[in-house]
């Protein structure tokens, strides 16, 4: 499934549980700034991975985990952080998605644009696994005075 415009406020597509569909929801939260919604496709025991190397590199679990270690911090140290979802690959309740980071620290006035692919476990309609792949070596160059 490629990008397509879909309205975040479609009710057939609030209301989807196909695994795609919960992982687009969740990526259009993120760039609209919506936490509450971005929780609400996230399953109360999800496991959430940064990959190790990048600066938020962990696993956090719980909906307010996952946004207060995660999206809260990038927003305090980037402008504009988003992922940008261009390319979905599904298999099952796997949702695979090539994407890129676009943002400028705040610090280094540094920008990136870099490429990146997540995985995500999708089950009863909410996310309960994902992982990031990302060069976290462009990410961390951009956080470097």
């Amino acid at each position: 499934m490629g990008l397509t415009e879909v309205p975040y406020e479609n009710s057939d597509f609030a209301a989807s549980t196909a695994p795609a569909d919960v992982v687009r929801r969740q990526y259009l939260a993120s760039a609209a700034g919506d936490l509450a919604a971005l929780r609400a496709t996230l399953a109360p025991d999800v496991e959430w991975t940064e990959m190790a190397g990048f600066p938020l590199a962990g696993t956090y679990r719980t909906p307010e985990g996952v946004t207060s270690n995660v999206m809260e911090k990038l927003g305090q140290d980037w402008d504009g952080w988003t992922a940008h979802d261009d390319t979905y690959v599904v298999d099952g309740e796997n949702v695979v998605v090539l994407a890129r980071y676009t943002a400028t620290n705040k610090a280094t006035g540094k920008s990136i644009d870099v490429r990146v692919a997540h995985q995500f476990v999708v089950r009863g309609g909410l996310i309960v696994r994902f992982e990031q792949f990302v060069d976290t070596a462009l990410v961390l160059d951009a956080m470097r005075r």
